[in-house]
């Protein structure tokens, strides 16, 4: 009898890299053979993945060809698929920021308003997006499809563009700046809906999803543990704070406890001088794999 199957799209390019890790830190490792780059090869049996451009992913999904696979909401809502969402998940190809999908022109151009560029042209490869969104506002361009590389086509070959930006800093080094906000995109974690009702798969992706939430809660958060006499017990306590109250084992040396929790890694460097200040000892801070509430 065969392995039951789960498909799994993943993209290909800028978000490549930080979702691979992020599998890899939930517990899934892909290998890319030489000469197979589309087709990554896991270590989990029951999944069979796909490396695909992001914005192809979600009409392969509602398709039913993939199962289920990792893309942007900015992609879902340009190609309007009907998909199940499975999960948000708060990371892009630089920080866990979301990115804006947005409008901009050059900053020397005289546009002001939405309303600026009836008639306008602008470039981008959200065609569908665009069209919409000026369709909704009541204003006619004409928008063409971009391959890539809007920024430099501002202001000599077309009036405006529609991009993804995370930092901002590519438009700036284009001296552009931003008409309107479009879409504020997460990466999401979607499924196919005849998939989300068949046992197997719905339980491999809910699965997949609690695995990926668990490693990303994991980023941002470290493990602390230090020995603490009880007369000083109570002043440590006050300064700590914990994703739950922490753990207290009693020591061999009486009257010591070894005190544990979990905290924000960006507290931690104010946080562990003012647990020594209250008492604590020998303290160790340590990176966490998953962390699943």
């Amino acid at each position: 009898m065969g392995v039951n199957k789960l498909k799994l799209g993943l993209p290909k390019g800028s978000l490549q890299e930080a979702t691979l890790a992020l599998f890899r830190k939930a517990g899934w490792d892909f290998r890319i053979p030489s000469g197979r780059s589309y087709e990554p090869i896991s270590d989990d049996a029951e999944l069979e993945a796909v490396l695909l451009r992001p914005q192809e992913i979600p009409l392969y999904v509602q398709d039913g060809i993939l199962d289920a696979g990792i893309t942007g909401y900015d992609w879902v809502q340009d190609c309007n698929a009907d998909v199940h969402h499975v999960l948000e998940l708060h990371y892009s190809k630089q920080t866990r920021n979301p990115i804006r999908v947005v409008i901009a022109v050059h900053n020397d151009a005289p546009f002001q308003r939405l309303e600026d560029l009836q008639g306008k042209r602008i470039a981008t490869e959200y065609v569908r997006l665009t069209e919409r969104y000026l369709r909704e506002r009541g204003v006619q361009a004409q928008v063409e499809f971009s391959w890539g590389a809007c920024e430099v086509k501002v202001p000599h070959l077309v009036d405006a563009i529609v991009v993804n930006t995370e930092t901002g800093s590519s438009l700036k080094a284009h001296n552009l700046r931003i008409l309107e906000v479009i879409l504020v995109s997460t990466t999401r974690l979607i499924a196919n809906h005849q998939a989300w009702r068949e046992p197997f798969k719905r339980e491999k992706i809910e699965s997949i999803a609690l695995m990926l939430q668990g490693a990303l809660n994991a980023d941002r958060l470290v493990g602390l543990k230090m020995n603490v006499h009880e007369s000083c017990l109570d002043a440590v306590l006050q300064v700590l704070p914990a994703l739950r109250k922490p753990t207290l084992s009693p020591l061999s040396d009486k009257g010591w406890y070894a005190v544990e929790t979990i905290i924000d890694e960006s507290v931690a460097r104010d946080l562990i001088p003012r647990l020594r200040k209250a008492g604590a000892e020998g303290l160790v801070e340590y990176p966490l794999n998953k962390v699943i509430p």
